[in-house]
């Protein structure tokens, strides 16, 4: 299994595969050599048959802080046609095992897609979730759709109109059901590995065909809403806010946007 080092580091404990985020000094911010590796791991790990679930968390202050705001701000091309292409990076719909999220602090934007690909999602008391993408001049376009089946349209709302304001802490989280527990701190990595235990305790063959009903419901629910989503965010590349947001953020300056179209 490879070992990481592209910003992220993966290790193999027994059945599990523990894949840390591992940019701490950037909030494990995702950038292009971050996903393209990721994406490589999850394409090795779809053919371990002795594979029997996926934990991911972050080191550090922060989950993931979404997308590097380097990339936002340089000249964007999609991955390929699809949603499944550009979220390459992220496991769930890439292999046959629970995933088990474990959000150890900041999770903002593009971070939130581990959230909504996970099977299982755990957060520390001290993680925070947020979608700063307006703030930033993007379209949030593939978030609110990822998560309709997590959580009530109200915290889509506030969440995607109100960027950093519409903050959600642990318990607030938890309340609008975005995740599925929350521990301290210090208990977090234990209640993953007792999870990943659970898992690994069930029949594979009966978790996988259970989780692939489950997965192919989902797709059914959200995936065409995702698609145009994603179509949409591609859309709005071309339009200034789309820079001015990361120049702006990078320069320590409030944006001057475009007057609305």
């Amino acid at each position: 299994m490879t070992g990481g080092g592209e910003g992220f580091s993966a290790e193999r404990r027994g059945a599990t595969a523990w894949v840390t985020l591992d940019r701490p000094e950037k909030l494990n911010a995702l950038d292009w050599a971050m996903r393209l590796g990721l994406e490589r791991l999850w394409g090795e790990l779809a053919g371990d048959r002795s594979l029997r679930c996926v934990v991911v968390t972050g080191r550090g202050r922060g989950f993931c802080a979404g997308a590097d705001v380097a990339d936002l701000s340089a000249e964007r091309a999609p991955r390929g046609p699809s949603v499944h292409e550009e979220l390459a990076f992220v496991p769930g719909w890439q292999l046959d095992v629970p995933v088990i999220v474990g959000v150890n602090g900041v999770c903002a934007g593009g971070g939130l897609h581990f959230v909504a690909d996970a099977d299982i999602v755990v957060a520390a008391r001290s993680a925070s979730f947020v979608d700063p993408h307006v703030d930033l001049g993007q379209v949030s376009g593939v978030e609110p759709a990822s998560l309709a089946l997590r959580v009530p349209f109200s915290i889509l709302s506030r969440l995607v109109l109100l960027g950093r304001v519409g903050r959600l802490d642990a318990d607030a989280a938890l309340a609008a059901g975005l995740v599925g527990e929350v521990v301290d701190d210090d208990r977090l990595a234990a209640r993953l590995a007792e999870l990943a235990a659970a898992v690994g305790a069930a029949s594979p063959t009966a978790l996988a065909r259970s989780r692939r009903l489950l997965r192919d419901l989902e797709a059914t629910v959200v995936l065409g809403a995702m698609q145009a989503g994603w179509e949409a965010v591609q859309g709005h590349w071309s339009h200034p806010d789309a820079v001015e947001g990361p120049r702006a953020f990078a320069e320590g300056r409030a944006p001057v946007w475009e007057e609305r179209e």
